[in-house]
């Protein structure tokens, strides 16, 4: 866009002054920026390289920068771990790229109130590991637990495998503060939890993906510490066995898992390889379900466990595995979390779909899927949370086609997947976000919408400043 400017000099140096010594400013270091010119959306071709890194630790350093930005029309990008699976934190238009990494601290645990007050650099895995301490717990955090921020979580209402159960994080937040795009210091909501006082406008922003400001700090729901755990892990003979199973079994047993995740056969192989393990029947069964319930005493877990076990056996189970304790269940979710860098270990380029359809419309997606893997001649690994709906069609990169070709088949590729999905009544995202790689997806699905959105984006960062090129 050629009313952007470029990052001068001049403009470091007022960068320089606005983060003093309390911050660190990445201008002429190439390996140094080439790191922020990306993030896990499908290899390096989808990278931009950024003029300038910085990496503010207040709200005062973020909203002076933005306030330049727009003084000297210079596109910002804000960035949290770089775990994205749409692009939403490449640089596409250069310019600065605001890390948060350095925003990373835990501010509060009101134990009183039950609510987490935290920076947006916060990695998921520690605010759950030091909530756990005080027995609470933070249910909304995503497969990328280990990796992701609770900023990025929130710019792209991240899902994970207890959505069925607790929702995505968009039901686990109470208030954000944020540094809007003009620059000014704003809050929205805050530690209560009830508020009709006009239009809900904290949930306007979850999801946004940096397009109408940056949050500096976060207000996160908690719940008491369920106690009891206990995972299941259900071979079948076929797909359609499987996923046919998720509506019935919380049905029949008057009950939500925590999650129901699902991975077929060709995501075992990879992710066995990948992790030396293996699962029982693996060579025989084409699919698993993992079922994980969660309860409070003994013996309600296992009134949880036996009614499940029973339910998936009379529906075509092969075996039902009860993994009781920690070292077992880890065994096993394990496999499912490393599906995707198994994945990447054999094909550093392959990129991940990220459709949602009804639940009694998985049968029929996973059947169309397997569809176009047969059209392209393309093996499509299948993983997901089957008990929201929520597949993940992952394209491996034939052996001997050029990264380039690869980038506009497999764009087609999921792109044929992912209208079908919105045809079926889903959507084109149901917990990566937009980006830039599925904003024609968007617009395509939900016109009405996307014009409504644009509006909305318009009124509020009128130079287009913040995310430029991410949903629009």
């Amino acid at each position: 866009m050629s009313e952007y400017r470029k990052v001068t000099t001049n403009t470091v140096e007022k960068l320089r002054k606005i983060l003093k010594n309390d911050a660190l400013l990445i201008h002429d270091d190439i390996e140094s920026l080439k790191s922020y010119s990306n993030d896990e959306s499908g290899g390096e071709y989808y990278a931009h390289m950024p003029e300038v890194v910085v990496k503010p630790e207040t709200k005062e350093q973020i909203s002076q920068i933005i306030k330049l930005a727009n003084d000297e029309m210079i596109p910002i990008t804000p960035r949290g771990a770089g775990s994205g699976l749409a692009g939403a934190d490449i640089p596409i238009f250069e310019g600065i790229v605001i890390s948060l990494e350095r925003m990373n601290k835990i501010i509060e645990i009101d134990s009183e109130n039950l609510v987490a007050v935290v920076e947006p650099g916060v990695v998921t895995n520690d605010l759950c590991r030091m909530v756990s301490e005080k027995g609470l717990y933070y249910a909304g955090y995503p497969m990328s637990v280990e990796t992701s921020f609770i900023g990025g979580n929130v710019a792209t209402n991240a899902g994970g495998s207890k959505v069925i159960k607790y929702g995505n994080t968009a039901h686990h937040i109470l208030g954000l503060e944020m540094v809007m795009p003009d620059g000014e210091i704003v809050e929205y909501g805050g530690k209560r939890r009830k508020d009709s006082s006009g239009y809900n406008l904290l949930q306007l922003f979850i999801g946004s993906e940096g397009t109408l400001g940056i949050f500096t700090k976060i207000y996160v729901n908690l719940i008491p510490q369920p106690g009891k755990v206990v995972d299941l892990l259900v071979p079948f003979e076929s797909v359609e066995k499987a996923i046919s199973n998720v509506a019935p079994l919380m049905v029949e047993t008057k009950s939500l898992p925590s999650g129901i995740e699902f991975i077929d056969k060709k995501s075992i192989y990879y992710a066995s390889k990948y992790t030396g393990m293996k699962l029982p029947y693996q060579d025989e069964v084409e699919s698993y379900l993992i079922v994980q319930y969660e309860a409070t005493s003994l013996q309600e877990i296992e009134e949880l466990y036996e009614k499940g076990g029973k339910a998936l056996q009379k529906n075509g189970a092969k075996d039902v595995f009860i993994a009781d304790n920690r070292s077992n269940s880890e065994k096993i979710w394990r496999m499912r979390r490393n599906w995707l860098e198994s994945l990447k270990a054999v094909d550093p380029y392959v990129p991940t779909g990220d459709v949602v359809v009804p639940t009694s419309k998985i049968p029929e997606m996973v059947k169309y899927i397997n569809e176009v893997s047969n059209e392209f001649k393309i093996d499509i690994p299948v993983a997901g949370h089957a008990a929201d709906g929520n597949l993940h069609p992952a394209p491996l990169k034939p052996e001997n086609l050029p990264p380039n070709e690869w980038k506009t088949l497999s764009e087609e590729i999921l792109g044929k997947i992912a209208m079908k999905a919105a045809q079926m009544g889903g959507a084109i995202s149901g917990e990566h976000g937009v980006g830039f790689i599925k904003k024609e997806l968007l617009k395509k699905t939900k016109p009405k919408q996307y014009k409504w959105m644009q509006e909305v984006k318009e009124t509020l960062d009128p130079n287009n400043i913040m995310n430029p090129g991410k949903l629009f």
